[in-house]
């Protein structure tokens, strides 16, 4: 399934998931119109779990997280790691240590279930889910393939999370909830994944997998559940039918019928790596080819990768009916999504093939999609592309050809897709840039493939409505500019015009995105509303508000036509932070009327965590649906403000200051301080200047946050912004140690103004690009901090000569700034003590842990107080519970030893430091060349090696 057809496939269930900072995620519709796709990514990739307090009596979450969690005392399991409390032997090879109690009572809390809406909105899964999973989970076998890692024995991707039951509970009309039905009929301690309602509600289709003895898993099962009984079974009748979840899983066909990708029967074992290879491994360019690649990581190295890529990925498709008929339909292949039409006659049928590439992932593998019937009777080819070695790596960037192939959710099967004008090289100037066309399934003889729209900017999805109107996006990262189209999809003659042209960095002009109701074909569209004596047509607008003052959410009735606006709904101001979740009354295929909204909202404070509420319509009555108690009690009265301060160039900055419990600056002077951090990119400083975020937010604390060492008396300086800025023609990272430094210097500060941090006993750290913002600051700006935390960096800019963050300059056409950005060149300079974690298995592009093993050895090499602990099986983002626990043990040594412990005398030490530092940095800057600017994070996934972690000192 394509992107933007998973978001639609995904809104016939609503998942809410939530994590102790009760960040909402669920899959809505509501496509930003700033930069929509930017928007779903972001609200895809940041997953989360949830908490009840009314609703833990009737699920049982203490027993189904303590299922599978380690012993919270070190105590040795059958599964786990030793794991150690003591602090004497600190140095390589002493095993796995615990954090403090209070630290460790936050991690340990039990998590909270996920919850999904029935596409009625009618019922509420209870998705229930296991505490932190044992080291001994990723340290099972896996294979790294093409950018995928696969677990061999189970046949899916490895590390994957899982679900331990599923609770079913009535949504009364009241806004309450029916007692708690669970699904039963499968094995005791079944890993349970891919939870999917039927279309109409009726059913639940779910894979099912163990552990086997040898610590491996079993491979996935498919069982569907009757809604109703709560019973489930399996799906096929034979034990000898597994699934192949490499890329897809299954899909519901219609209400009856799932389309099943599954492991041949015909399959053998896997092909055995030769003992002596068939000759060298020879990689040409004798076509003289450009061809520029980020670092990317887990790539094939030769044909026996691609032969084991092949075995594992390729599926044997099967239609399997609820009364138990089975029909095997296409022929063997890689495929990579399966698509039903809306009228459920057609599907459109992804699979990438032959020839791979070593040099790039599987997503840019050739690909081919075809249209089938639902019976698996091939109708045509839409497009078979070829290899992608070669898409520039200039950010808005895109593959030749064919591409955001999807159903139109309005019609009953007609296609819509995107092709570029420009060969996907955003450095050709050209108009238009991206044509837009839709056509039927099986389109008629002699009939035209029709143009929907021209853009000049790129295509960044599309909110259908009906015949008559559609919101189109474009966008453009160089320039941040964002347009929205108004198109009329059928009506011939009707000029497609411009609703919003903004910046997408200005958020305080963003309009919001237009809420989305659900279709009886089981899509969504935007909502059109009418209200009492009046004949004009409205959207909803869903926004989230961001002011001087910080995101007041507000929901809007928009007129299409005259661009008018009448604020329904706001948030409170004072207290709160309230939101708009969903639109909960969208059962009809006709215009919705304003009297009968019924929207679900959520509402927290500084120290009161998520709860959600129904408002209903006309007399905005609401009603409580949930009642979760605090996370973490000990931490109830933490204190919380959004603070403003001024950069020395005058840019507005923001921070958030969290202060421990019952702190009083009056009486308790001040405190040592962690300061953390991720910088960020702007075209202005008008728009680096806004303030983001809200005041009222509740303080969420995940299992490796900051905010853990508000249980030890620390400050915390949250989010600091570190804006740099690069305006006109001028590129961001031009003066980027300027700016960092800068930016730095005014929170320290402001911190120090306000009485709350020691001078001599400010910390810094961060994640990824924010632990390069660690090593940078220590390197450039010694005179703040006394010292650092570093986790999963990337240090040395020459390892990423093909742009990184968002650069998108080459090496070799801006020298100057990639070794004036990297750490690793000015190891010379660091003198402060910095802690350095890594996983061993980092897969992200760019961090690979060479980085920091590189980077530890050079400033070892010139006598830095420093530490490397790396961590086996873990990769960009930590997930074992050992591994956790021991890098907030690490983290938490670190800060008693070198900010708690630090003295005056430290800091008056580095006043010279402080002028050479600023000298130096003025000087350097002028040698800096300038040039471009790009996109893509350095973000997250998973990881292999010893059975403790490697600390080096």
């Amino acid at each position: 399934m394509s992107f933007l057809s998973r978001v639609s496939h995904c809104f016939s269930s609503l998942s809410l998931s939530l994590s102790s900072r009760h960040t909402l995620h669920l899959y809505s519709s509501q496509f930003s119109l700033a930069s929509p796709l930017r928007l779903h990514r972001k609200r895809f990739a940041q997953r989360r779990t949830m908490k009840s307090s009314r609703l833990a009596t009737l699920v049982p979450l203490c027993s189904s997280a303590a299922e599978n969690s380690v012993a919270d005392s070190g105590a040795n399991t059958s599964t786990s790691s030793p794991v150690q409390e003591d602090e004497d032997n600190f140095s390589s090879g002493a095993g796995y240590r615990l954090p403090p109690k209070e630290i460790r009572d936050i991690v340990d809390a039990p998590p909270l279930p996920v919850l999904s809406f029935s596409p009625q909105r009618d019922k509420i899964l209870f998705l229930k889910r296991r505490a932190l999973p044992p080291l001994s989970d990723l340290a099972k076998p896996e294979e790294k393939l093409a950018g995928v890692r696969i677990d061999g024995n189970s046949n899916a991707r490895s590390r994957m999370s899982f679900y331990t039951g599923i609770g079913i509970h009535a949504l009364l009309d009241d806004g309450s909830l029916g007692p708690e039905k669970l699904i039963y009929g499968y094995p005791e301690g079944a890993k349970i994944n891919f939870v999917t309602w039927s279309r109409d509600g009726r059913h639940l289709s779910f894979a099912v997998r163990f552990d086997e003895e040898d610590n491996t898993s079993s491979k996935l099962t498919v069982w569907v559940a009757d809604v109703e009984s709560g019973k489930a079974r399996p799906l096929f009748n034979s034990p000898d039918v597994y699934l192949n979840s490499v890329f897809e899983s299954f899909v519901w066909v219609n209400d009856s019928t799932l389309l099943v990708c599954t492991i041949p029967l015909s399959r053998g074992k896997p092909p055995k790596k030769p003992l002596v290879p068939p000759g060298p491994k020879i990689q040409s360019n004798e076509q003289q080819n450009v061809i520029q690649v980020r670092t990317f990581q887990d790539l094939l190295k030769d044909e026996y990768d691609a032969d084991l890529f092949d075995y594992y990925a390729t599926s044997q498709l099967v239609l399997a009916s609820l009364d138990g008929t089975i029909k095997p339909i296409g022929p063997l292949a890689v495929y990579t999504s399966i698509d039903p039409s809306p009228d459920e006659k057609y599907v459109m049928v992804t699979s990438m093939h032959r020839p791979y590439s070593f040099i790039v992932p599987c997503g840019r593998f050739p690909k081919k999609v075809e249209l089938w019937t639902t019976e698996g009777k091939v109708v045509r080819e839409l497009c078979d592309l070829p290899l992608a070695e070669d898409i520039p790596i200039t950010t808005s960037s895109v593959r030749k050809g064919k591409r955001s192939i999807n159903w139109r959710p309005d019609k009953p099967s007609t296609l819509y897709w995107v092709e570029t004008q420009d060969g996907g090289d955003a450095k050709v100037e050209v108009s238009p840039r991206d044509l837009i066309y839709t056509e039927p399934a099986e389109p008629l003889n002699g009939e035209q493939l029709e143009i929907l729209h021209k853009l000049d900017l790129r295509y960044g999805g599309i909110s259908w409505c009906d015949e008559s109107l559609a919101l189109v996006y474009e966008s453009w990262y160089k320039t941040r500019k964002t347009r929205t189209w108004v198109v009329a999809p059928d009506q011939k003659g009707v000029d497609p015009r411009i609703l919003f042209d903004r910046s997408s960095e200005d958020v305080y002009s963003d309009p919001g995105s237009p809420m989305m109701r659900r279709t009886a074909a089981g899509t969504y569209v935007i909502a059109k509303i009418k209200k009492d004596g009046d004949d004009h047509t409205y959207l909803l607008l869903n926004g989230m508000g961001a002011t001087p003052e910080g995101n007041i959410p507000f929901l809007d009735l928009f007129d299409i036509e005259t661009g008018s606006k009448e604020r329904i709904w706001e948030s409170d101001k004072e207290k709160y932070f309230e939101s708009v979740v969903a639109l909960m009354s969208d059962q009809t295929d006709s215009t919705l009327h304003l009297n009968q909204l019924k929207i679900l909202t959520s509402k927290e404070s500084k120290t009161e965590n998520t709860q959600y509420f129904l408002q209903i319509w006309p007399e905005k009555k609401r009603v409580q649906i949930t009642n979760f108690p605090h996370p973490y009690p000990q931490l109830q009265s933490l204190q919380k403000e959004m603070i403003r301060y001024k950069r020395k160039d005058g840019v507005q900055l923001t921070a958030t200051l969290y202060l421990p419990p019952g702190y009083d600056p009056s009486v308790d002077g001040p405190l040592p301080c962690l300061v953390w951090s991720y910088p960020g990119e702007f075209k202005s400083k008008d728009a680096a200047g806004q303030v983001r975020g809200s005041p009222n937010e509740f303080a969420g604390i995940g299992a490796t946050s900051p905010l853990l060492w508000l249980a030890r008396r620390f400050a915390i300086l949250s989010g600091p912004t570190i804006p740099i800025i690069g305006e006109g023609d001028e590129e961001a990272n031009d003066r980027y140690v300027e700016q960092l430094v800068a930016s730095a210097e005014a929170a320290v500060e402001e911190v120090v103004k306000r009485g709350v941090a020691h001078p001599s006993k400010i910390a810094v750290g961060g994640h990824s690009y924010g632990a390069f913002m660690t090593a940078n600051l220590l390197a450039h700006a010694p005179h703040l901090f006394c010292c650092g935390v570093a986790r999963s960096g990337a240090y040395n800019r020459t390892l990423t000569p093909f742009g990184f963050q968002n650069e998108d300059r080459t090496l070799w056409e801006a020298t100057g700034i990639y070794v004036e950005m990297s750490p690793f060149m000015s190891a010379n300079k660091i003198k402060k003590p910095i802690l350095l974690i890594h996983g061993e298995e980092d897969n992200n592009s760019g961090t690979l842990t060479m980085q920091s093993d590189r980077f530890f050895t050079a400033l070892k090499g010139h006598g830095a107080l420093c530490r490397l602990v790396i961590l086996p099986y873990e990769s960009h983002g930590y997930s074992a519970r050992e591994s956790i626990m021991h890098v907030l043990w690490e983290t938490d040594r670190w800060l008693q030893k070198y900010c708690e412990a630090n003295s005056d005398s430290d800091r008056s030490s580095n006043k010279d430091d402080s002028q050479n530092s600023t000298t130096a940095v003025n000087s350097e800057n002028k040698a800096l060349s300038a040039s471009g600017g790009g996109a893509a994070h350095e973000s997250s996934e998973f990881g292999e090696s010893l059975c403790t972690p490697r600390s080096l000192l």
